[in-house]
């Protein structure tokens, strides 16, 4: 079968994953304001006096149907590790499209409450799977000059999904009857149709191949995707005796468990990639998307919400592609201070303004670089199940926002942004302190970040974890050992195409 060796076509296809995401979210925001859906899944009056709708679910109803789908995910986020080590990248993704249709026809077909819900939740656990090991697939695959920008499509891809389905939806929220929001429940199926047949003309990691002894195989998957095909490229033997050190040394060691990444050795990289993801939550992007509607109609514009609440969808779609273009220059540690900012009073104007402002600030940094940076955190032994971990910790707190947003509003209303001001406060603290830089290093120079300091210790602080690496290289110059980049070149290993851009000893010692 004919395999596709381009890293840019590989990430397109597989961030795919992704946009199932954002069809849920807009499938739900802009549905759950219109006639069709509140008559159906009525729970109170059946017109209320003051504008002639429906009542609908209430809102502690209406917050569990929302929050259904992460918890589903938090769920298919743990589980995926699993899949991941034993399947494949590859395969994991695949299983996570069928998982979708399935859910989605469920969804489509709902009569009642319960059915959606369970619908939901299924369409979660595909959600989970496949937001777990996108980054992971594209990470192993990508080299470093273009990893960010490659696994930071996962963002892309999720922001347009939600466009795309909020226009469907706001199409469709034009057709009488459950028409309305049944024919776009049911669309949203076709793009894990297409994910599941193109991944089948996609690589696999040649990192995972490797674990499994497929070594023909994974050199192959070096030489396409990194050397056009030629397997007598010297950077791909150089990345084959490099990843083959990895998997021998990983061998020695026992087989890998959620409890190691308690271990001291592990527990302040496990603790940054839980942290990045519930910080990405806690700016309170996501309860703008879903529940937008709300909030513009708390703002006074009344039945007209669904055209000034798409504004927002596409300002995130073009907002994020500044961080894709240059998120490998800029690094990965980034605080939206604009994300804190919240306003009082019944200016209607003023808050649709600061709603746009709030979208612009996130999908430019923590949007991105949520998927972008725990990848690079982890060794390839713990890689699968730490970067699950991690982000089932951003569904358990998506779960927990989804569910506590629709009671909120209906008590403190604007207050629910003071909340999430304090959040943005801490977490820009935490980050500056806590979190070092892995832009475009070498996965394994990463791991000697962490590896060369001691828990705890000054190091670990900010950006000055950096300066590990960086005294590491002026410690060999001083001991008179010559420099791999000095010696093979940056441009010429990015030229290459080595994924990693990276010199193994064994190599070091023949030159």
């Amino acid at each position: 079968m004919y395999t596709i060796g381009n890293v840019y076509v590989i990430a397109a296809v597989a961030v795919v994953g992704g946009a199932l995401f954002g069809f849920d979210i807009s499938s739900m925001s802009a549905i759950i304001s219109t006639e069709p859906y509140l008559c159906y899944f009525n729970q109170g009056p059946l017109y209320l006096e003051t504008d002639g709708k429906c009542s609908g679910p209430t809102a502690n109803v209406q917050g569990g149907i929302t929050a259904s789908m992460p918890g589903g995910s938090w769920l298919g986020a743990l589980i995926s590790g699993f899949i991941s080590d034993i399947l494949g990248r590859k395969k994991a993704i695949q299983v996570g499209s069928v998982i979708w249709v399935i859910g989605s026809i469920i969804i489509c077909a709902s009569q009642n409450i319960g059915m959606l819900i369970v619908g939901r939740i299924i369409n979660g656990l595909s959600v989970g799977i496949c937001s777990a090991q996108v980054p992971v697939y594209i990470t192993e695959i990508a080299p470093p000059s273009k990893r960010g920008r490659l696994v930071g499509t996962q963002q892309w891809a999720i922001t347009w999904g939600i466009m795309i389905m909020f226009y469907i939806s706001y199409g469709c929220s034009f057709l009488n009857g459950t028409a309305a929001f049944r024919l776009p429940w049911g669309l949203q199926m076709l793009p894990a149709i297409f994910l599941f047949c193109a991944m089948l003309f996609l690589p696999e990691s040649p990192r995972w191949l490797a674990r499994k002894d497929r070594w023909e195989e994974a050199e192959n998957v070096l030489a396409l995707t990194h050397a056009k095909g030629d397997r007598g490229s010297p950077f791909v033997a150089r990345e084959m005796a490099e990843i083959r050190e990895v998997v021998e040394f990983e061998r020695a060691n026992a087989d890998v468990t959620y409890l190691e990444l308690l271990k001291p050795n592990m527990i302040n990289r496990t603790h940054i990639g839980v942290f990045t993801q519930i910080w990405s939550q806690l700016t309170g992007m996501n309860v703008m998307m879903y529940y937008i509607t709300y909030i513009f109609t708390m703002a006074g514009l009344g039945n007209s919400v669904l055209l000034p609440s798409s504004i927002q969808y596409i300002i995130n779609v073009v907002m994020t592609v500044p961080a894709l273009l240059f998120v490998d220059r800029w690094g990965h540690q980034f605080s939206s201070s604009a994300e804190s900012m919240y306003i009082t009073g019944p200016a209607s104007k003023a808050v649709v303004a600061c709603t746009y402002l709030f979208v612009a600030s996130y999908a430019p940094t923590w949007g991105p670089v949520s998927w972008i940076y725990p990848p690079e955190l982890y060794p390839l032994r713990v890689r699968g199940k730490a970067v699950a971990l991690a982000t089932s910790a951003n569904w358990a707190f998506n779960f927990a926002l989804a569910y506590f947003v629709p009671p909120a509003f209906a008590n403190i209303t604007w207050k629910v942004y003071i909340v999430f001001g304090v959040f943005c406060a801490a977490m820009l603290i935490h980050t500056f302190f806590m979190f070092p830089e892995t832009s475009q290093k070498p996965l394994e120079e990463v791991e000697e970040i962490f590896d060369d300091s001691t828990p705890g210790s000054i190091k670990y602080i900010g950006t000055l974890a950096w300066k590990t690496s960086v005294d590491r290289h002026v410690r060999r110059l001083e001991m008179g050992e010559t420099d791999p980049e000095e010696k093979f070149g940056r441009s010429q290993h990015v030229d290459n195409g080595s994924p990693d851009g990276r010199v193994s000893e064994a190599t070091k010692v023949e030159n």
